[in-house]
């Protein structure tokens, strides 16, 4: 040891101990303000929601209680629309973007969590320096050289006393919740589009069909009315009404398969694939089942749906944001502290005698700022209230949502029961009444309206079906049946 080796050594360990009993005193006030950081926590406001005890279009049973699968559209028995479904679960684009939007939240929740924690930095520098070696006479005596070695921790660490930190930490943390649920929202609205341009898909392959076999008919019917004018029964007018029949019919398949190939076009694009990669064999509405709907209780579907979900979350993100600008009025403590070697010998920098150290508390108290403060907290209240506001009015329009799907698949089913009775009627006529023709007894005013109407019947049959099938996908989306989104 050098010489007062001992005396340096006892003031070092004074040091030491001063430092450790400010390090206690610093966790202790450290856990008082963890302790009292709630003091200026703002809760959730009430939405006074009026929830009723059951949806008014639902004849609640035992089993409508029961919220709808997850995978909602097996219930409608088509492989292909399955399969479909399940390719859109892992490629969808926007799916796949509302996911990156989510990382980009909770990275940003992470981010405002560091101001929890001590910010803690190493420093390690060499300095060299030479003095002039000009002298007031003029004289030159050399100059000196000097060289100085050190390594240092600094670390500094904002006492969140009145919970602003934490409250925005809590803040970006509602706000990457919101992000989850709009994630959610992103792949129910997907699935209802795959569903919807399936079934599109599915009804215009019917009315092409339908109207081939309207062709068909309305020929036959053209060849047995120039039978008649030859036979001097029938008029040069009579065939020309009916040659105009089968032009109409004709040119309504063009547009057919316009819709036909965009809503092929439309399913690939929602599979994220060129429409050339994706064969779609479709068939016919006839082979898809109506599923049984449970549509649960009105309650359950605050947590079912993800819109809802997304709106409280936001809402909470509000709130949180109003507490930690009434934070900002009160003052900010801040603790810093360096300490570390110093020494112009680099073989003596970590002797205990090259030690030094800092200790800093600072409090600042915003006194005057024009309002900014002031105006902060006004602003966020206010963006509280319109985010409460708005999710009343979700929920409210999620309730209105259910009922009017229940509406829809009710009043669809009783027009598809009807519409079938009156396309039963139609071809019953037409048929009657092309046996008259070729007897030579028909009046050709009434074929002509027979046919018209029976063709009419079965292309309205086939919107009818799909209307059917377009209101069941609208409840599972009101009723907020996510499905298995792949995490």
């Amino acid at each position: 040891m050098t010489q007062g080796g001992p005396e340096m050594a006892v003031g070092w360990l004074a040091k030491v101990a001063r430092l450790a009993v400010l390090g206690r005193a610093l966790a202790a006030l450290t856990a008082v303000a963890a302790s009292s950081g709630c003091i200026l926590t703002t809760e959730m406001p009430d939405p006074a929601l009026d929830v009723p005890k059951g949806y008014r279009e639902a004849k609640l049973t035992s089993a409508d209680a029961a919220t709808p699968a997850l995978d909602w559209w097996r219930g409608f028995r088509s492989s292909e629309l399955t399969t479909l479904m399940e390719e859109a679960q892992t490629v969808n684009l926007d799916i796949a973007a509302a996911a990156a939007r989510l990382v980009q939240a909770d990275a940003q929740a992470r981010i405002a969590g560091a101001a929890l924690l001590p910010i803690l930095n190493g420093g390690g520098q060499e300095t060299y320096s030479r003095t002039s070696g000009s002298s007031a006479s003029g004289l030159s005596n050399g100059g000196r050289e000097v060289v100085n070695y050190s390594a240092s921790l600094s670390a500094s660490y904002e006492l969140d006393f009145w919970g602003k930190n934490r409250e925005a930490t809590r803040a970006a943390e509602e706000t990457a919740n919101a992000n989850r649920f709009d994630r959610d929202v992103v792949a129910l609205t997907t699935y209802a589009a795959v569903a919807n341009a399936y079934f599109q898909v599915l009804t215009a392959q019917d009315r092409i069909r339908t109207a081939e076999r309207n062709i068909a008919s309305a020929t036959r019917i053209l060849e047995a009315i120039k039978e008649r004018f030859k036979a001097g029964t029938g008029t040069d007018l009579d065939v020309a009404q009916q040659e105009s029949v089968l032009a109409n019919q004709r040119a309504a398949v063009p547009p057919l398969r316009q819709t036909l190939a965009q809503n092929i076009n439309a399913l690939a694009t929602l599979v994220s694939r060129p429409p050339e990669r994706l064969h779609v064999i479709g068939g016919s509405l006839n082979t898809i089942a109506a599923p049984r709907v449970t549509p649960g209780l009105p309650s359950e579907l605050l947590t079912q749906r993800p819109d809802i979900r997304r709106q409280e979350a936001d809402l909470a993100s509000a709130t949180a944001n109003v507490a930690n600008a009434r934070a900002q009025l009160f003052p900010s403590i801040q603790l810093t502290g360096q300490g570390g070697y110093q020494s112009s010998a680099l073989v003596a920098l970590f002797q205990p005698h090259a030690t030094f150290f800092s200790l800093v508390g600072g409090l600042t108290q915003p006194i005057f700022d024009g309002g900014k403060l002031l105006s902060n907290l006004d602003l966020n209240k206010a963006k509280q209230d319109e985010l409460l506001q708005t999710y009343r009015k979700t929920v409210v329009s999620a309730f209105a949502d259910v009922d009017n799907a229940l509406v829809s698949i009710r009043e669809t089913t009783e027009k598809l029961r009807l519409q079938r009775e009156v396309v039963a009627s139609s071809l019953r006529a037409f048929q009657l009444a092309e046996q008259q023709l070729r007897a030579g007894t028909a009046d050709i005013v009434t074929v002509l309206n027979t046919q018209l109407t029976l063709f009419q019947a079965e292309d309205a049959l086939s919107q009818a079906q799909l209307a059917r099938l377009l209101a069941f996908v609208s409840l599972y989306q009101a009723l907020g049946a996510v499905g298995n989104q792949k995490r």
